[in-house]
């Protein structure tokens, strides 16, 4: 929201100061609408959100992230024409094939931002959870924003760098809390029978827990997940 709504001064870069004097110009041309745009989005992250606990949902009774992938974008592909004759019914010239920029837009739209990253995401999602793949979603428009100013010199506003901020900070924050949530979901792993020969001893007050058999004795610190085998005689 800080990035969509306040755009405070315009950064002076050196690599975008042959579009300043547009900058005026484009503006008064164009209305724009902040507060529909930032309720545009908040939706957006909505059904962002309910696709994610969706795909995490259906990988854990279908365990298969390529054909999940080719469906998930053979559904995009089936909405997306609905929504397409429903906006652009008798306009024929929509439809048309040109092999230009556009057709390697869609085509990269199509295969790295659908099917690469959909496949990707599910890989992921399964051994790290949705969570940790959701993080990384805000980041998205930290690149797009430097991207933009390097490649396209669209103007920089100090809005977007504060945003920028919080959004790196809130990604390592939600890093920093899923490394501690994982490790305390190991302290409380218990430690079964590994074979018909060793017993279990738990400890709970070191939070540790020792393996004993009749020729060594085998201490597993879960704080650290180490294994540690000593000698002893029984």
């Amino acid at each position: 929201m800080l990035m969509t709504l306040i755009n405070g001064p315009m950064l002076p870069l050196p690599w975008t100061k042959s579009n300043n004097h547009h900058v005026f110009s484009s503006a008064s041309a164009v209305k724009q609408d902040p507060i529909k745009g930032a309720l545009m989005i908040i939706f957006g992250c909505f059904c962002w959100a309910g696709f994610i606990i969706l795909q995490a949902i259906t990988l854990k009774s279908y365990p298969a992230e390529l054909s999940l992938t080719a469906f998930i974008c053979l559904a995009g592909t089936i909405g997306g024409s609905i929504v397409a004759l429903a906006m652009e019914a008798g306009n024929a010239a929509v439809w048309s094939i040109h092999f230009d920029v556009k057709l390697l837009a869609a085509v990269y739209s199509g295969v790295i931002c659908s099917g690469i990253t959909y496949y990707v995401q599910g890989v992921i999602m399964r051994s790290r959870g949705p969570v940790f793949v959701t993080a990384f979603n805000p980041l998205s428009m930290v690149i797009i924003a430097i991207l933009s100013s390097f490649i396209l010199s669209e103007i920089l506003y100090l809005g977007r760098i504060i945003g920028a901020i919080v959004i790196v900070i809130g990604l390592y924050m939600v890093l920093w809390g899923k490394s501690k949530d994982q490790c305390s979901s190991n302290q409380n792993i218990k430690v079964e029978e590994a074979s018909n020969d060793l017993k279990m001893i738990v400890i709970d007050d070191h939070q540790t827990s020792i393996i004993s058999d009749q020729d060594f004795v085998v201490v597993l610190d879960l704080t650290c997940n180490k294994v540690t085998p000593t000698k002893e005689s029984v």
